[in-house]
């Protein structure tokens, strides 16, 4: 069955670019949310965080992965880069989606998943500039912070809450009403109508 969302983490991940998405992940209690390691060897985050992978990718099980999810961060590596890359692959041909923001976008281009998609990154120019023989220029979408599309995820590094919204609609989480309204929340602060008319108070900066 397939029912556990891996998340790459690896040093300097940027842990709260998938923060929020792995939080609605587990809301329901449907999903379970495991840490993916390039080794088992712990990693601290970019926000200081030590965090013990769950298990290695060599052991990422195939049969059970919903969805693997990249986030980004300063320090990847070529090298991390080609490995991440053949673990994004597997995932894909094994029938599961992959979603990645930041620099994770380059993993995916650098296993061809983004040749036949559409797709963003951090900025236009991006991934030609730093993955060599990408041929997806045509599929690139310079006017929005995430898209899905043929089993990939991708987002911006500006886009964290629009990636939270791509891997809730692929994991079809909530009703279509309901990600909207969840959108709206986190996005523009507007109280979905359950609250009762709720108002948001609003902070204005000096």
């Amino acid at each position: 069955m397939r029912d556990v969302v891996y998340v790459l983490v690896f040093e300097g991940f940027a842990d709260w670019q998938v923060a929020l998405a792995l939080s609605e992940v587990r809301r329901p209690g449907d999903w379970e949310v495991r840490t993916l390691g390039l080794d088992r060897e712990p990693v601290v985050s970019s926000s200081g965080l030590r965090v013990m992978p769950d298990s290695s990718a060599d052991e990422l099980d195939l049969d059970a992965v919903a969805m693997l999810v990249l986030p980004g961060g300063h320090l990847w590596w070529p090298a991390q880069v080609a490995q991440v890359a053949q673990l994004a692959a597997r995932v894909h041909e094994a029938g599961a989606p992959v979603a990645a923001i930041d620099e994770g976008v380059l993993a995916l281009a650098r296993a061809g998943l983004l040749e036949h998609c559409r797709h963003t990154a951090n900025w236009p120019g991006q991934i030609g500039r730093e993955v060599p023989g990408y041929a997806g220029h045509d599929q690139y979408d310079a006017h929005v912070l995430a898209v899905s599309d043929g089993g990939a995820i991708t987002a911006s590094h500006l886009g964290s809450i629009e990636f939270a919204r791509e891997i809730i609609h692929v994991l079809d989480l909530y009703t279509r009403s309901d990600r909207e309204h969840w959108y709206r929340l986190f996005k523009h602060a507007v109280p979905p109508p359950w609250l009762g008319g709720e108002t948001v108070p609003v902070v204005e900066l000096a």
